[in-house]
């Protein structure tokens, strides 16, 4: 009869020992540490009570050290003798003594990764007289108080129990109840010294959710965006927080010395000090001495994958920036690879992941390669808090939203371009076999954006400056779109559109296309824009006046 069974019956099992195994734990029980006023601003902190258990039985340190000392592989839990490993006892009691030494005070992030099981302390023990499927491994886990902070973490501050924080009187504007939760949810995380990031589609609002929580704060806040947005960040903060001096580093007129940036940005001026300043990615590595002089309260991160690459410029002197909380903005927190999530939280909690070669191990490639379920379960407590995602298809969120309509425009290829196609395919064929490695993912590649070139216009791919007209069927199907939009009244106040185009080329090939086929002088929007020609062609655009066509 099993163990199980004759416990049961209210039979005490005392042998053979083999009989009966138990798993040893180190458990930690979190609670909410008092305030300290001096780390205040930099994060609160959880006291940890550590004990030792035995099949969820606390057992004393004091029991651990007798057991130990007799050497003895048999021990009293609770109503019951239970089989302790000798190596196993000696491990655990090592384990307590190390977490009372040395996290019985942890930080957010460290109660964080323990209850993940992230820091790497389980030991699997294997016994020769116990079948591998009785082997239990000794651990620690983490557990919280009934309330607090503490808790909120550990539960992953998912959405739909997050209450509404409603925005300040400084707040001109109203937020929408998704937004007031967005807002509760940064303002929990700074009152424990985190970061997170933003993930809500475009459209849903993310600016003003941020404005909402800076104009609570005592500034100075930074925002880093690209150089498109920055004057839609300007006026955002114009119109909803219109008591924040907002000042654009940007421009040749900038001042980058250490003492020059403080003026330049107003924070030497008591009377009238930079509540935000904007400044671009692009921009931030070249003035990383003077922006890294500031002690910024908030660091945000709009368009964050931008340093989804943590190799990158940006990336590395996104995480020089001293910061008390460091906000990512983004629409899409993982497009490819899970390297891209580490990226991003790793610049707001440096270190919740550890770094990329251990995350990489632990969690991309278990999960990405062999869909490991219990990784990517730890994965999931551990970033849960720090990624708020809502995407307009929920219908909770706005439910008076219109579908978005999307229609798909079929051209086929002038024998012009199927022809150069074809060659391209061929050639490619070639190549593929004489080459290898690097070499030929790089032919690839190549070949693959002259493809898209070709689809394009011949002249575009062959950069001939040859006629535009007639041959391309690409082109030719953009015209009856646009032939179609002008005839029902598009640019009389009504109807506006934009026009995209994946290369600049090909968009300087349209301008030419639409002034000559038209009559329509296009303003064309790319990275080489100034920034003072796109506000003027965004808000011209935006006001209906000028081209129709952008």
């Amino acid at each position: 009869m099993a163990p199980a069974e004759l416990a049961a019956r209210g039979i005490e099992l005392l042998g053979p020992e083999h009989l009966v195994r138990a798993r040893v734990r180190v458990r930690g029980e979190a609670r909410e540490a008092p305030a300290d006023d001096r780390k205040q601003r930099f994060g609160k902190e959880a006291l940890v009570e550590w004990s030792a258990v035995v099949d969820d039985t606390p057992i004393t340190a004091a029991d651990l050290e007798r057991a130990e000392a007799a050497g003895t592989s048999l021990m009293r839990a609770g109503h019951r003798w239970v089989r302790i490993d000798p190596a196993g006892l000696r491990r655990a009691r090592q384990l307590l003594d190390e977490h009372i030494a040395q996290r019985s005070r942890l930080g957010a992030v460290d109660v964080l990764r323990l209850a993940a099981g992230a820091d790497g302390d389980d030991v699997e023990l294997v016994d020769p007289l116990v079948p591998d499927e009785y082997d239990a491994p000794i651990g620690h886990r983490i557990t919280a108080d009934a309330q607090g902070w503490v808790t909120a973490l550990l539960a992953g501050l998912p959405d739909e129990h997050l209450d509404e924080a409603h925005e300040s009187a400084a707040f001109h504007g109203e937020l929408r109840h998704y937004q007031r939760r967005g807002l509760a949810w940064m303002q929990f995380l700074a009152s424990v010294g985190l970061g997170g990031c933003l993930a809500d589609d475009m459209g849903l609002g993310k600016t003003a959710t941020t404005l909402a929580h800076l104009v609570e704060r005592p500034g100075p806040h930074l925002v880093v965006c690209p150089l498109s947005v920055v004057h839609n960040w300007e006026a955002e903060a114009h119109r909803f927080t219109p008591g924040l001096r907002t000042v654009v580093h940007h421009g040749a007129t900038r001042q980058t010395s250490a003492g020059g940036a403080l003026a330049g940005f107003g924070l030497a001026q008591a009377n009238n000090p930079a509540d935000i300043v904007i400044t671009t990615y692009g921009l931030l590595p070249r003035d990383l001495d003077a922006l890294s002089a500031i002690d910024w309260t908030t660091v945000v991160l709009d368009e964050a994958q931008m340093v989804k690459n943590a190799n990158t410029k940006a990336a590395r002197a996104v995480r020089r920036l001293p910061a008390a909380q460091k906000l990512a903005l983004t629409g899409t927190p993982v497009e490819n690879r899970l390297s891209e999530l580490w990226a991003i939280l790793d610049a707001v909690n440096p270190g919740l992941l550890g770094s990329a070669t251990r995350f990489r191990e632990e969690y991309a490639s278990p999960i990405e390669r062999h869909a490991d379920a219990d990784a990517a379960a730890r994965l999931r407590t551990l970033t849960a808090p720090f990624v708020l995602r809502r995407t307009k298809a929920d219908r909770r969120l706005l439910p008076d939203l219109p579908d978005k309509i999307e229609q798909i425009a079929f051209a086929t290829l002038t024998r012009e371009q199927a022809t150069l196609y074809q060659q391209v395919v061929d050639q490619l064929l070639v190549d593929a076999k004489q080459l290898d490695g690097m070499a030929r993912r790089g032919r690839v590649l190549a070949a693959l954006t002259r493809l898209k070139q070709i689809c394009n216009h011949p002249a575009h791919a062959l950069k001939d400056g040859s006629r535009l007209e007639g041959r391309s069927g690409k082109l030719n199907r953009f015209d009856e779109l646009v032939t179609d939009l002008l005839d029902t009244g598009l640019g009389h106040g009504a109807e506006r559109a934009l026009v995209f185009t994946q290369f600049r080329e090909m968009g300087e090939l349209l301008q030419v296309h639409i002034a000559a086929r038209h009559g329509i002088a296009a303003p064309f929007l790319h990275g080489g824009t100034s920034r003072t020609a796109r506000e003027r062609m965004v808000a011209e655009f935006q006001a209906g006046e000028g081209s129709p066509l952008l």
